[in-house]
């Protein structure tokens, strides 16, 4: 599907403890001062469905879940955030800038639950046709700093109680992904200082906004 040139579909990824939130306040903050019009989400979630799909894979249950039927939550979740929020703001012109996207489900169920990659891929095809985001903006971090960092913060949920190895597993994921699409990846390193991973961020939305 094509997007008009001023919607821009830009994806926040990165493991438990990277800084997402912070640095979501800083791209929303960013696009206002430059008054661009943008639509912030998340995934799962972004609809009242979704976020019901959401509540259902995060919440801690006596229950063991499947892992494809952890995946098809996501990709459930995933077709009504595309149909109902997503397409149609970048139809708009709008910038959709969504916490998590489907490199997570990468990251989480093909690397952190060893799914087949070839499966999550057939799905992806099924639910986005040829939607992919114009720029994955990759929080990096070791998985042992972000989980201390996770910790500091509160209870965990179903995923941010999983062990040291499958954060391993999840940061290996997304980093190959990077590497086999450079073009579309910005990898930043969270373990710096926040001003430099904001200037870094900085300057790839200046990079993004000038490619109109």
């Amino acid at each position: 599907m094509s997007h008009q040139s001023s919607g821009k579909f830009i994806t926040l990824e990165g493991g438990e403890g990277v800084g997402k939130s912070t640095n979501l306040r800083f791209i929303t903050q960013w696009l206002e001062t430059r008054g661009i019009d943008y639509v912030q989400t998340r995934e799962p979630g972004g609809t009242p469905l979704a976020e019901q799909l959401r509540t259902l894979l995060l919440e801690k249950r006596d229950e063991s879940v499947d892992p494809t039927a952890e995946l098809l939550m996501v990709f459930a979740a995933r077709a009504q955030h595309l149909r109902q929020v997503i397409k149609p703001a970048l139809a708009s012109g709008k910038w959709v800038i969504c916490d998590r996207f489907t490199d997570a489900t990468y990251a989480y169920q093909g690397g952190g639950r060893g799914l087949d990659r070839a499966l999550i891929g057939e799905l992806e095809q099924m639910v986005q046709g040829d939607l992919r985001p114009d720029r994955v903006l990759l929080l990096d971090l070791d998985p042992a700093i972000g989980l201390q960092r996770a910790a500091a913060t509160g209870e965990a949920d179903r995923f941010e109680s999983e062990q040291a190895e499958f954060f391993r597993k999840v940061r290996a994921a997304y980093r190959e992904r990077a590497e086999t699409s450079p073009h579309r990846y910005t990898v930043i390193d969270a373990s710096r200082p926040l001003e430099e991973v904001q200037g870094h961020l900085a300057r790839t939305l200046e990079a993004i906004a000038g490619a109109e």
